[in-house]
């Protein structure tokens, strides 16, 4: 490891630590380093509040030594007004010679702005230390810039012989028992890092779920969910008081009225999925998490809108059923993304739980 990539790495760590409060910015680290030694250190605390270059350089006991310091940074310096000051005015008012970045920007009408800006006032700027650990810590972000949609993220549980549930018509039929209490409370915690969460009718009625995060601590997303005629009844777990709820239905009004239920109209002729993707970074939900059925899940994987898949496979078989989503690497939108640079991931399609 490299003496860059070493503070570079420290940059990344203090970044984490803004997970869940700086969204819908990205996570930031920042540190100022003199002679080798870290004099200053901060990152995004809270959304709307000082960046991480903003709280390394206050964070500086002797700031006479700026002048003669590098600030490393996880992800390109703002140069433009947003809810604080451009953090390169501070880098170039008090002076600091020298800036190595990860990651430039990925918003396209701001990227290279600061760069650009702190070369043109003699500073000397390396960028690309850790971009690829950079990119994953915000793949979020990079894909909420650059495709203008939320991040989308899948996840069900199968059995061993690749069925996530038995044949059923009624909510009265028990579903087949997959998970256990250890990867539920996994999930939950899953649904406390997004801001959305979905399901498509089937599931609401079928399992009647409350998708909320009661066994993990942490806020619970909005719930999500496809409704096109109406058929989830008004009692459902779904529509209670615990979080705000989208419905995307046909146009013309949604029979179930609650304070907490937003209904969104939608063409069902058309191509529903890119509407929903739409609707929702238009409600500012950045990052969903799409938990079933079967039929929903699928949609997003034939048409690419998919960025991770989190796979719970349990030993149990169930001879069958309802066959899992296929998502595995001889399918061929997978095989497609597989040494992609984009920078989603989908070269890490799957991980079990456990």
């Amino acid at each position: 490891m490299t003496t860059d990539e070493k503070f570079m790495h420290r940059c990344l760590q203090l970044a984490q630590k803004g997970e869940g409060f700086a969204r819908p910015n990205p996570m930031v680290g920042a540190v100022i380093v003199h002679n080798g030694q870290i004099i200053g250190e901060g990152y995004h605390r809270q959304f709307a509040e000082a960046h991480a270059e903003v709280n390394a350089v206050h964070s500086v006991k002797e700031p006479a030594l700026l002048p003669l310091s590098t600030l490393y940074v996880s992800l390109e310096p703002c140069a433009h007004h947003g809810k604080t000051p451009p953090c390169v005015e501070l880098v170039i008012e008090k002076k600091i010679p020298k800036v190595v970045i990860a990651v430039s920007d990925p918003n396209p009408n701001v990227s290279g702005k600061g760069i650009e800006k702190m070369q043109k006032a003699g500073i000397d700027v390396t960028v690309g230390i850790l971009q690829k650990e950079a990119e994953e810590l915000n793949r979020a972000f990079f894909v909420n810039q650059l495709y203008k949609r939320p991040y989308v993220i899948l996840k069900w549980a199968q059995s061993a012989d690749g069925f996530i549930d038995h044949r059923r018509s009624t909510a009265e039929e028990m579903p087949a028992q997959i998970s256990n209490e250890l990867t539920h409370s996994i999930v939950h915690k899953f649904r406390t890092r997004v801001q959305g969460i979905m399901v498509g009718t089937d599931t609401a009625v079928l399992d009647n779920p409350k998708l909320t995060a009661r066994k993990w601590f942490g806020n619970s997303p909005v719930r999500i969910v496809i409704d096109r005629e109406a058929k989830i009844p008004s009692n459902a777990a779904i529509f209670n008081d615990d979080s705000t709820v989208i419905v995307f239905t046909q146009p013309g009004g949604y029979p179930v009225k609650k304070r907490n239920i937003k209904p969104i109209g939608i063409d069902f002729s058309g191509d529903t999925n890119r509407q929903i993707l739409t609707h929702l970074f238009t409600e500012k939900i950045y990052s969903v998490l799409i938990e079933g059925g079967a039929r929903l899940l699928s949609t997003f994987i034939e048409k690419d809108l998919w960025d991770e898949a989190y796979i719970e496979i349990a030993e149990k078989t169930l001879i069958s059923g309802v066959k899992a989503p296929d998502i595995s690497m001889d399918n061929a939108v997978t095989k497609k993304y597989l040494g992609s640079i984009q920078h989603h991931l989908k070269n890490k399609i799957t991980q079990n739980f456990l």
